[in-house]
C-alpha cells in the first residue's frame, strides 16, 4: 500500500473535541507503537482561525485579527481525512512525542507552533489552511 499520509500533509480532524478543524501531520506512525498498536500520527492544528482583515483596520487590530490558537495531538488514522494540500511549515524540531508527556513542554511546543503558523499566515501562503471549514 502506498503511504500517502506523510509529513506536512494537511488533514481534517473528524472525531472528538477538534472535529472539523484543520491540522498538519508533524510525524506519522504507520506501524504504530507499543502504547498505540495502530496507525496514528502526531498533528498540530488550528483551534482558533484568524479573522478577516480589511484595509481600514489599524495595525493593532490587524495583529489581533491575525492571531491563531494551536492544538497538538496524537490522532488515529481513522479519525482524520487527508486533503490534497501540503503545508511547508517545519514543526518536526519543535513538536515531538516527548512534548506531550508533560504540560509545560506541551505549552512551550504549542507556543512555538503558534508563532510558526502565524508567520505562515502573514506571508499569505496556504490561504486555504487558514480559512474556517464551512459545513
Amino acid at each position: 500500500m502506498v503511504k500517502f499520509l506523510k509529513q506536512n500533509k494537511a488533514v481534517i480532524i473528524l472525531q472528538g473535541r477538534f472535529a472539523g478543524r484543520k491540522a498538519v501531520i508533524v510525524r506519522p506512525f504507520d506501524d504504530g507503537t507499543r502504547d498505540r498498536p495502530y496507525g496514528h500520527c502526531l498533528v498540530a492544528g488550528l483551534l482558533k482561525y484568524p479573522k478577516k482583515v480589511i484595509r481600514k483596520d489599524s495595525a493593532k487590530k490587524t495583529a489581533k485579527k491575525s492571531r491563531v490558537k494551536v492544538f497538538i495531538k496524537l490522532v488515529n488514522y481513522n479519525h482524520i481525512m487527508p486533503t490534497r494540500y501540503t503545508l511547508d511549515v517545519d514543526l518536526k524540531d519543535v513538536i515531538t512525542v516527548d512534548a506531550l508527556q508533560s504540560h509545560d513542554k506541551k505549552v512551550t511546543a504549542a507556543k512555538e507552533a503558534k508563532a510558526r503558523f502565524e508567520d505562515r499566515f502573514k506571508s499569505g501562503k496556504n490561504r486555504w489552511f487558514f480559512t474556517k471549514l464551512r459545513f
